[in-house]
C-alpha cells in the first residue's frame, strides 16, 4: 500500500504507525468455502538456489517434446512426463550479478542503481488476487538464509519479507495449538492493530474536507487499502479460533550447522510438503541461499573445498567444476525425491498431490562463474500442466520469465494479463 502524496500535511508519525501494521499480514479472505466446493485448490511452490547450476549439465542439447534428457536432468526421468525445461528466459534489464537474487520473483529493473526500490513478488501478487483461503497466505522459507538481506518475498511497498529458516518454528506455527491464554493474547494484538487503524482512519478524515480534488483522489485509495486490512485483521482473528490440523509427523529438531546443506535442503522441502498435505497454505516460496553456505558436504564421504559462492566461480578449474557436478546432481535428486513425494500424496479429489501443485525451480543467475543474468535455468513441475517438454527461446534475445509467471498465475486461479515485465503468456504450457 503505497502512502499518497498530499498536499495539506498529516502528521507523518500517522501514516508510518498504519503503514507499519500493514507489512507481513494476511490478504483478504474470498470466501474459501464456496471456491472449495467448486474446484479442487491449486498449489504453488517456487524454489530458487541464488549460484544456480552448471548450464552445460542442465540444459538439453536439443527442444520441443523428443527431446533428450541432459546429465542433470536424468536424476528426474521418471518425471519427465511431469515437467518442462525452459531456456532463453530472463527479466529484462535485471542485471548486476548477485544483487539480482532477491528480484527472481519481482523482476525489479536495475537493482544496482541508487536509490533502487525492490516491488511486489509473485508469491505476493498472487495472494493479493486470491485472498486468504488457508491459516497462511503464504509461507516464505529459506535455508542457510541472510535473513536481514536477501528474501524471494516482497511486498507491494518493495519490503522484504524475512523468511522463515526453521524448521521447527514452522511446524509449530502450523500444529501447535495454543491454549486458551495464548489465544487470547493472539486475538489482543490483532484488535489492538485494529485501534491504530482507527485512530489513522478518524485523523485523515478531517483532513479530508480542505483537499483539492486529486489529493481527495489518493486520500480515497489509502483508506480503502485501510477497509481492506481491517477485514484482513478481522479474518486473522477468526483463523486464531479455528483449530489448527492434526499430523502424525513428530516436530523436526532444526539443523544449525550450515556445512549440513543438502540434510537442511531436505528438511525445508518436507516441510513445505507437509504444509500443502495439511493444506495450512498453497502458495510457498523457498530461497536456498548458496551465498550464504560455507564449506559443506556434498555427502557423507566428501565435503567443498571452499564455500559454495567462492566455489561457483569456478574460473574453468577442473576441481571446483567436479565438485559443483556433484553439487548439482545432489539438488536434482532432492527434487526429485519433492516430486516423489508429492505423486505419492493422494489430493482431496483422489488426484496426486503433484498433479494440483506447480513447482518451480530455478535461478536468478544463468551462469555464476561470470555472474551472467540471461538464458535463467528453469524448470516446472507438476500442477496439471502440458509437460514433458524443453521449450527453447531465443539464448540471445531471451523471452521475459515473467510470460511464464503470467501463466502460472492464470493457472492458480488468478485473473491477470500481465505481472512485470511480461509481454504475454506461454500457451504451450497448456493442456
Amino acid at each position: 500500500m503505497n502512502t499518497p502524496h498530499i498536499s495539506t500535511p498529516i502528521p507523518r508519525r500517522r501514516f508510518l504507525r498504519g503503514l507499519g501494521v500493514t507489512l507481513g499480514l494476511p490478504l483478504l479472505e474470498q470466501n474459501h468455502a464456496r471456491a472449495a466446493s467448486q474446484t479442487p485448490p491449486k498449489r504453488m511452490l517456487l524454489i530458487s538456489n541464488n549460484l544456480g547450476v552448471l548450464p552445460q549439465h542442465f540444459f538439453p542439447k536439443d527442444k520441443g517434446a523428443g527431446y533428450t534428457l541432459s546429465p542433470y536432468l536424468k536424476e528426474l526421468a521418471a518425471f519427465k512426463n511431469d515437467f518442462t525445461i525452459f531456456s532463453g528466459l530472463s527479466h529484462p534489464a535485471v542485471t548486476g550479478g548477485h544483487s539480482t537474487e532477491n528480484c527472481f520473483l519481482t523482476a525489479a529493473r536495475d537493482p544496482t542503481r541508487s536509490g533502487f526500490r525492490n516491488s511486489i513478488s509473485l508469491d505476493q501478487f498472487a495472494a493479493e488476487k486470491l485472498g486468504q483461503q488457508t491459516r497462511f497466505p503464504t509461507l516464505n522459507l529459506g535455508v542457510n538464509i541472510d535473513k536481514a538481506n536477501r528474501s524471494l518475498s516482497w511486498t507491494r511497498e518493495g519490503v522484504l519479507l524475512p523468511a522463515e529458516d526453521s524448521p521447527a518454528a514452522l511446524f509449530r506455527k502450523m500444529f501447535l495449538q495454543g491454549d486458551a491464554k495464548q489465544t487470547v493474547a493472539s486475538l489482543k494484538r490483532l484488535q489492538d492493530r485494529g485501534s491504530i487503524l482507527d485512530t489513522v482512519r478518524d485523523d485523515i478524515s478531517r483532513f479530508q474536507r480542505n483537499l483539492g480534488s486529486t489529493d481527495k483522489s489518493r486520500l480515497d485509495q489509502y483508506l480503502t487499502s485501510v477497509r481492506e486490512l481491517e477485514q484482513r485483521l478481522a479474518i486473522s482473528g477468526e483463523w486464531e479460533q479455528k483449530p489448527k490440523p492434526q499430523t502424525q509427523t513428530t516436530e523436526p529438531k532444526d539443523i544449525a550447522d550450515k556445512a549440513k546443506f543438502f540434510p537442511k535442503i531436505q528438511l525445508m522441502l518436507d516441510m513445505a510438503r507437509l504444509a500443502f498435505e495439511s493444506d495450512s497454505t498453497r502458495i510457498i516460496t523457498l530461497m536456498v541461499d548458496g551465498f550464504a553456505t560455507p564449506v559443506f558436504e556434498i555427502n557423507d564421504q566428501q565435503r567443498t573445498r571452499d564455500g559454495y559462492h567462492n566455489l561457483s566461480h569456478h574460473g574453468q578449474s577442473k576441481e571446483k567444476l567436479a565438485e559443483l557436478e556433484k553439487v548439482d546432481l545432489q539438488q536434482m535428486r532432492h527434487l526429485r525425491e519433492l516430486l516423489t513425494a508429492l505423486a505419492a500424496t493422494p489430493a482431496v479429489d483422489g488426484a496426486r498431490l503433484l498433479d494440483q501443485t506447480m513447482v518451480l525451480y530455478g535461478s536468478n543467475l544463468g551462469d555464476a562463474n561470470i555472474h551472467n543474468c540471461t538464458n535463467l535455468p528453469i524448470l516446472l513441475a507438476g500442477g496439471g500442466l502440458k509437460h514433458g517438454q524443453h521449450l527453447a527461446f531465443d539464448s540471445v534475445q531471451n523471452k521475459p520469465l515473467c510470460n511464464l509467471f503470467v501463466t502460472m498465475l492464470q493457472h492458480l486461479g488468478v485473473e491477470a494479463d500481465a505481472f512485470a515485465s511480461s509481454t504475454g503468456t506461454l500457451a504451450a504450457l497448456l493442456a
